[in-house]
């Protein structure tokens, strides 16, 4: 077997990758590129500014701006984690890195993405909200077209902004698709997001990321382990019918920092190999950004 440090390596690169391409909001990820990481919780996210245009001086010729680059310290308020024992008799030595890999997609696809979407859509929508972008709707056929395209006029009226993202959860989405009047306005297109190139129904050009709905509620109660495992949707959680974006606007980290693995021999108490994981991930919006997003909630 590879040495630890090797076997570590090569699964938070495999666990950061598989996110970041299987979350729906991985596309969010692509907005981090600049952001700084070096462990831990803290991130720095640079802000660049520019002086605006002055007059031309035919004697002294061009007024000289400025260029300025700043870097904005965050730290990532979600900082989950977990352990699994695999039991060493069921696991020998030889068999280890593929009972664990197996182990770790299969709980990366059903536990860490589906929790890290549903964070970052909650957590898209309060901010929204709160700077007053968040009306309340039912969606319904006769009217969804309206509703939906209200909302992206408003913010083409704004900010003039036309690379849009529409996220939607499915139940939604199946009303959009039976409207008969929208045909005209849904076309396909091509989203790429990490290395992946996804294949999705557009509205008006926009493209619409299409969501399971258990993943788009306003609210939820991230578990932390001692009285249950994963997240729920709060009581008073509403669903939401849609959020829409510029691309560039989420700016979504996520890291698995500290994969640790034992062998039997290291790990107290157990006769097993051990694998701890723990993922940092949080989201922001800049605030100039807020006026070109919408969303709408279930009312």
């Amino acid at each position: 077997m590879p040495n630890n440090i090797e076997t570590v390596t090569l699964f938070q690169q495999a666990c950061d990758q598989q996110l970041i391409e299987g979350a729906t909001s991985g596309w969010m990820e692509a907005n981090a590129g600049q952001v700084k990481y070096s462990g831990g919780r803290d991130i720095k996210i640079p802000t660049l500014s520019t002086d605006g245009l002055g007059d031309y001086d035919r004697n002294n010729g061009y007024p000289r701006g400025k260029v300025s680059l700043e870097y904005q310290t965050k730290t990532m308020t979600m900082d989950r984690g977990i352990q699994f024992l695999l039991d060493r008799i069921e696991v020998d030595e030889s068999g280890f890195i593929a009972n664990a890999t197996a182990a770790m997609s299969t709980f990366q696809r059903e536990n860490v993405i589906p929790e890290i979407d549903a964070y970052r859509y909650s957590k898209l929508y309060k901010l929204v909200n709160d700077a007053g972008f968040a009306k309340s709707y039912t969606p319904a056929s006769s009217t969804i077209m309206s509703a939906l395209k209200n909302d992206v006029t408003a913010i083409r009226d704004k900010c003039g902004t036309s690379d849009l993202v529409i996220v939607m959860p499915y139940t939604v989405a199946d009303i959009l698709d039976s409207t008969d009047k929208l045909q005209r306005q849904i076309n396909v297109g091509t989203f790429k997001q990490g290395n992946v190139d996804l294949t999705v129904k557009t509205f008006n050009g926009n493209p619409i990321i299409r969501v399971p709905s258990d993943r788009m509620y306003s609210e939820y109660t991230f578990n932390d382990g001692k009285d249950g495992f994963g997240f729920t949707k709060t009581e008073t959680a509403k669903l939401i019918n849609w959020i829409i974006c510029p691309r560039t606007a989420p700016i979504a980290v996520s890291k698995t920092d500290g994969v640790k693995i034992f062998d039997p021999a290291t790990t107290q108490g157990a006769d097993a190999w051990t694998i701890e994981y723990r993922k940092f991930h949080d989201l922001w919006v800049k605030d100039n950004q807020l006026p070109a997003m919408r969303a709408s909630v279930a009312e």
